[in-house]
């Protein structure tokens, strides 16, 4: 009771000092006295969550060679490290008025950043609400916002390029998504936004409006409920902006070579007698020529998130509008079959593409959310979604290269692509004691209503080079409207209980979801019905967290995937067949060690994937294969040293084909799935430059097999260095108030090679050195 009294919410953006010791004093409720002199041209990377006084204090002196005394009282004293206070200039205290926020909720209960500010110390864990990094039994990671603006980050694939056991491949400018990997199976589905599915920008999302980027690794099933795309590999949820309880008004210049122009704004106020009302506006452009021959990105966004606190409702929405338009895309490359894999090409040369080629997406998504406190330790809720995206594609998309020489063929097509999504949930979460044994309980339920159309005419094939591209004159196609080919309807209902023993130090969590699915196939040209799809599963889920210390977690987990089964098509002789939802399985044992500033993980895991094969004796298809992924996962972050933040890992990865068409290729190396990955990020403040820091990054993926043919073909292994620097100084135009200068460097030796794909077909090199510039100012 007494560490939950010493906790506050923290909104104090980077700024001198001087401006920002006010600030704190205000939202932690203590006075504050320091000599004038002794914070005169400091200058502070800022706080910002929900923490304890002392862990907020901390973070606000980080770099500053000062210390404090007498947080537990009404007055805290700052002094150099070393030495007492003395000499004090005192400060008035303002008391924030506000309505407490139950653990169990969501609404306005974000946790709070982790030592060194780039990755929270807790995410969502979707039906079981919020959960601290140390009592959440996966393996889960919540980038900041603050990581994502140092690092200028352009899309959120950019924001998880730390984490070794996620692997993005397609270069920004190209036909294909922010398509990822999570330990080593393909993640089609785009991320969700607070725990929905299908409602975050849809293919490529820029990740200005997300306080923050959290990935889970592995099969979530029981905590999210099915993905549309049926991803197994792991989960992407992105939680909106909120206005902090100070006002905030931020404006950023960005530069990106060649020669791309852009600007973000980010307003936030809160308004009412308590400050109840919350409005926090994002908007962001960003257009001009990229490193790459002929490619041009124009990219706008507008989002606004709203939220009102009273003493037992929560109400929030988010709503937004995101814009890209590609010009001279950067086409995938198809190698051809028994064709070597060529050398990769210049990345800057737009292997293969066309000036002419294009392509437009729109998304328009919006979510309202609701939640009602029954009592103090439970809390009902409800939320509504919906989403309409629109795609219209005119270029080439796909080279297929047909010998080692990067002689090719390609063929100009033009498409229309549509989808919109519709949903709900509904839940309660709380907490009750039965004797020793405490619990945390949830039920949910949701569905998800998503209806596709697409449309497609093809041009006259060409012959060409990935090395030499010929430039041939744009082609007269038709332009389909998009027509409707399926809709699908995902139902669920689920339930959890967390058993809390010997004072939260055993957690035992028990789960499991009832999942529906049903779906109708449509005739792109003719709008027949040609299928339809009604089965179900349901998915169990056992974990636990031991805390042998209170710093030490020790957890394991048993949790399953699912994938929408086939219709059998006409060409087999059990034509009409529907198959069950595929379930994939995960086990996975961890250990998590917070050393106070720095937290290390360790967890090891196993995936089994079922897949489709045919028996060709009888001519029928059956649920007969499997891939088993096992893996060693590595994961650190934190500023272990005052002024050095590090973050990254590695992931050694054995991927493995277990049952295969007549066992042919039983026992070989799964295609696409690198057998090591290493991430290694650093900042470091420099102590003899105040307010000046440099980073760098390494990026190491080894060589992998793109395909489960003989001869085999892999890409080789490829190495990635990024360098950079930020300065913060006084924004001597807005006493108070800061400049931050910054500088990255990507692919700094500009090399080329060959990221990856979704296999042989969809391979893709790497993109070229590029320089990002950006300056942010606070009025």
């Amino acid at each position: 009771m007494a560490q939950a009294a010493n906790t506050r919410t923290f909104n104090i953006p980077p700024q001198s000092l001087a401006s920002a010791l006010p600030l704190f004093g205000q939202q932690s409720g203590r006075q504050i006295t320091a000599d004038a002199a002794l914070v005169r041209g400091l200058s502070t990377q800022g706080v910002q969550g929900t923490m304890t006084i002392d862990a907020a204090l901390q973070q606000l002196l980080a770099g500053t060679g000062l210390s404090w005394s007498g947080s537990r009282g009404a007055t805290i004293a700052l002094h150099r490290i070393g030495q007492s206070s003395d000499s004090t200039l005192q400060l008035d205290p303002v008391q924030v008025q506000g309505y407490p926020v139950p653990s169990q909720a969501m609404i306005d209960n974000i946790p709070a950043p982790y030592a060194g500010g780039q990755v929270a110390t807790g995410s969502q864990l979707g039906l079981l609400g919020n959960r601290d990094v140390m009592d959440t039994p996966f393996n889960q990671t919540s980038y900041t916002a603050k990581k994502a603006q140092d690092q200028q980050a352009k899309t959120i694939r950019d924001v998880l390029i730390d984490d070794p056991s996620v692997r993005s491949f397609y270069p920004d400018g190209s036909t294909g998504i922010d398509a990822m990997y999570i330990r080593g199976f393909s993640v089609l589905d785009s991320p969700m936004l607070g725990g929905l599915q299908g409602m975050a920008p849809y293919l490529s999302v820029m990740p200005e409006f997300a306080e923050r980027v959290e990935v889970l690794k592995g099969p979530s099933a029981m905590l999210f409920g099915m993905p549309p795309g049926g991803s197994v590999g792991g989960t992407i949820n992105l939680v909106a902006k909120r206005a902090g309880p100070d006002p905030l008004t931020q404006f950023t210049a960005s530069y990106n070579s060649t020669a791309q122009f852009g600007g973000h704004v980010d307003i936030g106020r809160r308004v009412g007698p308590d400050k109840e009302v919350g409005v926090r506006l994002n908007g962001v452009y960003r257009a001009g020529q990229t490193a790459v021959e002929w490619n041009s990105d124009k990219r706008a966004l507008t989002t606004l998130g709203l939220d009102f606190r009273g003493e037992r409702v929560r109400l929030s929405a988010d709503l937004g509008y995101q814009y890209q338009f590609i010009n001279g895309l950067i086409p995938f490359i198809a190698l051809g079959a028994n064709v070597p894999v060529p050398w990769a090409p210049d990345a800057r040369s737009n292997p293969g593409g066309q000036p002419w080629s294009t392509n437009e997406r729109k998304d328009i998504f919006g979510i309202v959310r609701g939640e009602f406190d029954l009592t103090e330790r439970i809390t009902a809720y409800a939320t509504f979604g919906a989403h309409d995206y629109r795609n219209g594609q005119f270029g080439v998309f796909n080279v297929a290269v047909n010998n080692a020489s990067g002689a090719a063929t390609t063929t100009p097509r033009t498409q229309n692509i549509y989808s919109t999504w519709l949903t709900g949930e509904a839940g309660i979460r709380g907490t009750v004691d039965t004797g020793p044994i405490g619990h945390e309980f949830a039920f949910s339920a949701t569905t998800l209503q998503q209806d596709q159309g697409a449309n497609a005419v093809n041009g006259t094939a060409y012959a060409t080079t990935i090395y030499d591209p010929l430039i041939v004159a744009r082609p007269n196609l038709a332009n389909p409207a998009a027509n409707k080919t399926a809709t699908s309807t995902l139902s669920s209902l689920a339930i959890a209980d967390t058993l809390l023993m010997a004072d939260k130090r055993i957690q035992l969590t028990l789960g499991g979801r009832l999942q529906q699915v049903r779906s109708t196939n449509y005739n792109v040209l003719t709008g027949a019905q040609t299928s339809t799809y009604d089965q179900s599963a349901l998915t169990p889920s056992v974990a636990l967290v031991v805390k042998p210390w209170s710093n030490v977690s020790l957890y394991g987990n048993f949790i399953q995937g699912l994938q929408q089964g086939i219709v059998v098509g006409p060409a087999f002789t059990n034509a009409g067949e529907i198959f069950a939802p595929y379930v994939s399985t995960q086990f996975e044992v961890g250990v998590k060690v917070d050393w106070g500033k720095l937290t290390t993980t360790a967890s090891l895991f196993q995936i089994t994937q079922p897949s489709i094969l045919t028996n060709v004796t009888n001519n029928t298809q059956y649920l007969g294969g499997e891939q088993r992924n096992q893996g060693l996962e590595l994961n650190f972050f934190g500023e272990p040293i005052e002024g050095v933040r590090l973050l990254g890992g590695a992931m050694f990865l054995d991927a493995v084909l277990t049952k295969t068409q007549g066992g042919v290729t039983n026992g070989w190396t799964a295609p696409m799935a690198p057998s090591v990955e290493l991430r290694l990020a650093g900042e470091w403040d420099l102590p003899f430059v105040p307010g000046l820091t440099l980073n760098g990054r390494m990026v190491y993926t080894g060589s992998q097999y793109i395909d489960a043919t003989w001869p085999r073909r892999s890409l080789a292994a490829w190495t990635r260095f990024d360098v950079g620097a930020r300065y913060t100084f006084e924004n001597p135009g807005a006493k108070g108030k800061l400049l931050v200068a910054r500088f990255n460097v990507e692919n700094l030796f500009d090399t080329n090679y060959w990221a990856g794909g979704f296999g042989a077909t969809t391979l893709s090199v790497g993109a070229p050195q590029t320089f990002r510039l950006s300056l942010t100012a606070d009025f």
